[in-house]
């Protein structure tokens, strides 16, 4: 018999289990694979401007590296209309597919063959561009209220290890197996389909869809109790699946702060993994050695921000958070900046060169560090039957920053090598973005430790 306490309190109430465990796992997981394929890219690209049998000049290498980014708006619309249809769990295994698929077609490209590259970097973007979008849905479904900050900004905080295996593999493994032995190593996510298999739909979503029976069954597997001892279920109103027409008449405000936000964090963080090892190994003449280890470095501060942006969170709240995150961020582009601008007429590039990794590990701890919260909390703009596909509009309008932002550094570099000159500009432009970001997450509705239910 079931008990009369509601199973969010009960959840709210109930340690932290194995299966909850399994599922927060599961979405870390999928969204460290993304990590480590979008910065491998950029390992590859300067490999490749390297190979005389490639020719590659930065204006191609911005169209490739741009192509993820195209695919990535198109994944983040379509999966999240797709999970709030067929369910997180049915989404972020497709997700996982479809990356696979267009990740070992890509060991296929031909020498000097920047457009199929560019193809199948759309299509690896496309499957990346869900994950985050289904995964923060699902685990948010499951966890406490009182945790959620933390335990689904956790699914985004290891998202950096992505970096930090990006640049041991590049480091270890580049010289051996080549430009196509490393892309390879992108089809290892092929075990989360698997792993999935074990995990429950989640039981909001099936409370969405009538199916309430299934509902009990899913909370019981995470609270890891009889399914007659879980509590009353949330009273939710059996709907229709949102559509883009409803998001745009019913959550206009929710919509333009989640579009506006992610494009103004986006602008700045994903062009510096996308860019970051060219400017340094091509505009300040680090070796590839030195390149890799730096970036691990920063692969572990931006962990470090993620995770406390996802800690203090559901501690000072989410728009502080952001606020804070941003400024900070803002502040690390333009020390990247001056350490452009001042290299062109120094004696000492590579004095010059710390001085733009300073500035790039400030972004990436601080602007890309607000990811641990910045996808959850866009996700709790919008109510449970129109969370993913509110998210997934959002976030891919705003995502379009992943084809601006590699596209304008590579359109400025032109058909040459990137110099330091160049990069002062964008950098200006991406602190004045992140200020923007800051401000506009303190127009969004504040939802640390409020229940799914009451948002």
């Amino acid at each position: 018999m079931s008990t009369s306490i509601p199973v969010t309190q009960q959840i709210d109430n109930h340690p932290l289990t194995r299966n909850q465990r399994s599922l927060i796992g599961l979405a870390i997981v999928g969204n460290i694979s993304e990590f480590f394929d979008m910065f491998l890219i950029g390992f590859v690209i300067e490999l490749l401007m390297k190979d005389q049998s490639w020719q590659l000049t930065g204006f191609q290498s911005g169209i490739v590296l741009a192509g993820a980014g195209v695919g990535t708006v198109i994944g983040s619309i379509l999966w999240g209309r797709l999970a709030d249809r067929f369910g997180r769990k049915h989404a972020y295994v497709w997700c996982i597919i479809v990356l696979i698929v267009f990740t070992a077609a890509s060991l296929f490209t031909p020498n000097d063959g920047w457009l199929f590259l560019t193809v199948m970097r759309i299509g690896v973007g496309i499957g990346v561009g869900g994950l985050s979008i289904t995964s923060i849905p699902f685990v948010q479904e499951f966890v406490p209220a009182k945790q959620r900050g933390l335990l689904s900004g956790l699914t985004a905080v290891f998202i950096p290890l992505g970096i930090f295996l990006g640049g041991l593999a590049t480091r270890t493994l580049g010289g051996a197996i080549g430009w196509r032995g490393l892309m390879a190593l992108g089809c290892i996510p092929i075990i989360l389909v698997i792993w999935a298999h074990f995990v429950p739909e989640s039981p909001r979503y099936l409370q969405s869809q009538g199916r309430a029976d299934e509902a009990r069954k899913a909370y019981a597997w995470a609270m890891q109790i009889p399914v007659e001892e879980v509590g009353e279920l949330p009273v939710v109103e059996h709907t229709k699946n949102a559509s883009y027409s409803l998001i745009l008449k019913k959550y206009p405000k929710s919509l333009a702060i989640v579009t506006i936000g992610s494009f103004c964090f986006i602008a700045g963080s994903f062009t510096v993994q996308s860019w970051g090892q060219a400017i340094l190994g091509q505009s300040f003449k680090f070796d590839t050695a030195t390149v890799s280890t730096l970036f691990m470095i920063v692969s572990l501060g931006d962990l470090l921000g993620r995770l406390g942006s996802a800690w203090i969170s559901d501690r000072i709240g989410r728009r502080w958070t952001m606020f804070i995150c941003g400024v900070v961020g803002g502040i690390g582009c333009l020390i990247a900046a001056f350490a452009a601008h001042s290299a062109a007429g120094s004696s000492s590039l590579h004095s010059a060169g710390m001085l733009f990794y300073v500035g790039i590990f400030i972004v990436m701890t601080f602007g890309d560090g607000a990811f641990g919260v910045l996808n959850p909390f866009g996700g709790e703009q919008f109510p449970n039957e129109a969370r993913s596909t509110g998210l997934g509009l959002g976030y891919g309008i705003g995502a379009t920053a992943k084809i601006f932002g590699p596209f304008v550094v590579g359109m400025l570099i032109g058909g040459g090598s990137p110099t330091a000159e160049v990069v002062f500009m964008p950098f200006c432009v991406f602190a004045g973005l992140l200020f923007l970001g800051a401000i506009t997450y303190m127009f969004a509705k504040e939802t640390a430790k409020k229940e799914l239910e009451e948002i």
